[in-house]
């Protein structure tokens, strides 16, 4: 197994993904993949609603994947047909505050792009910042704030094979499958994720600042996923599950069970949402 990581010196992640990208096509006995969903903390249960039975693939069998320590998150995935496509869905996902770099986070979606997927749909678990947000509600991501101060890009030359490191992000959440999920679910919110480092949960000052920030939701995921499918030209899908509120008296008595709590009774929702926007593509 290869010791260096994605965005190490001297490493060039596209080419790892490629190779981790053909071992996982050998492994799970499929030449490709069109779909990516990536489920979050407490969601991992809506991979056997969306039809995945067999044993999980172990993703840290594949090239420069290592285990998911972020609880509730494994490093396991399900290679299923779902409405006529290929989907490959994991059953978490690597986080900065796990002291990883963007790249490593960026690894399973850019090897899944490079074994042909061009739709990555991401769930989370979120904090609601903004007042009609109701714990339980599933939310599309409609735009995002990264506060991280970290991007799966940098490092990459103007000149990369996979494109200029400079990419547009204006509809970095794509409006036509946030049109699909709404077909489904006529009733979703949207509303704008802020994505900060973790692990410790935010203060109320920096609550006050996201919400003048423009921020609805925040969480410790998805964006650095987000910019690194689209700067490969994949269409992406967001979805937040509200499991606690971000500020208030109600923080304090905020804990890991009730978090998967409340995520696992939004499974069905989510898994209803997933399948029908991949039913539509």
């Amino acid at each position: 197994m290869p010791t260096t990581s994605p965005g190490a010196p001297g490493s060039d992640p596209f080419s790892q993904a490629r190779m981790a990208a053909r071992e996982l096509s050998r492994r799970a006995g499929s030449d490709h993949h069109d779909v990516l969903v990536v489920l979050g903390t407490g969601l991992s249960p809506v991979a056997g609603l969306l039809g995945a039975s067999d044993p999980p693939l172990d993703l840290t069998a594949l090239p420069w994947f290592p285990h998911f320590t972020g609880l509730g998150h494994r490093a396991e995935a399900w290679s299923l047909e779902l409405g006529g496509r290929r989907v490959l869905v994991t059953a978490g996902r690597l986080h900065l505050y796990e002291g990883r770099q963007a790249a490593e986070v960026a690894h399973t979606v850019r090897t899944a792009i490079a074994g042909g997927v061009g739709t990555v749909l991401l769930t989370c678990a979120a904090g609601g910042i903004r007042a009609d947000l109701e714990v339980g509600q599933v939310v599309l991501v409609a735009d995002h704030l990264n506060l991280t101060g970290a991007s799966p890009l940098t490092g990459i030359p103007a000149a990369s094979e996979a494109g200029s490191p400079f990419v547009d992000l204006t509809d970095a959440w794509s409006p036509h499958l946030r049109r699909l999920a709404r077909t489904v679910d006529p009733g979703l919110a949207e509303g704008v994720y802020a994505q900060v480092p973790g692990p410790h949960l935010e203060t109320p000052a920096e609550i006050r600042m996201l919400r003048a920030m423009g921020a609805d939701l925040v969480g410790m995921s998805m964006t650095l996923e987000a910019v690194a499918a689209r700067h490969l030209g994949a269409q992406v899908l967001g979805l937040a599950v509200v499991t606690n509120p971000a500020a208030g008296t109600a923080i304090h008595a905020l804990s890991d069970e009730a978090i998967h709590q409340v995520a696992d009774q939004a499974v069905p929702e989510v898994a209803t949402i997933v399948r029908g926007v991949i039913a539509a593509l």
